[in-house]
């Protein structure tokens, strides 16, 4: 019963550990409806009612990332959580691989 407790912990640890933007989109199907967290700078963002998206960059990739929640503003640190979403349409346009937005933070 404690093997199972300590590896099931392990796996929930394991699966909010941070990851490089670029491991993601180098393989995006190792990722694809999973939780990640990734940490980088706004580079363009936009929102509109609390709702939009934003691009962050980490210095090994960029990613978009879909937000219901908010949009931080352009030059903004933040700490994304998410689930991985790969062949992403934006009002028709593809965008390729996102990150669906549970929550973000600030820094």
């Amino acid at each position: 019963m404690k093997i199972t407790i300590v590896a099931l912990a392990a796996l929930l640890l394991a699966a909010c550990a941070p990851v490089t933007i670029g491991r993601i989109t180098s393989d995006p199907s190792r990722f694809t409806n999973r939780p990640v967290k990734v940490s980088g700078t706004v580079t363009n963002s936009v929102g509109v009612m609390g709702k939009g998206g934003y691009q962050i960059d980490d210095g090994t990739g960029q990613i978009y990332v879909i937000s219901g929640k908010g949009v931080p503003s352009r030059g903004s640190r933040v700490e994304v959580t998410g689930r991985v979403s790969p062949g992403v349409e934006v009002l028709g346009t593809p965008i390729g691989v996102a990150i669906r937005e549970d929550s973000h933070r600030v820094r």
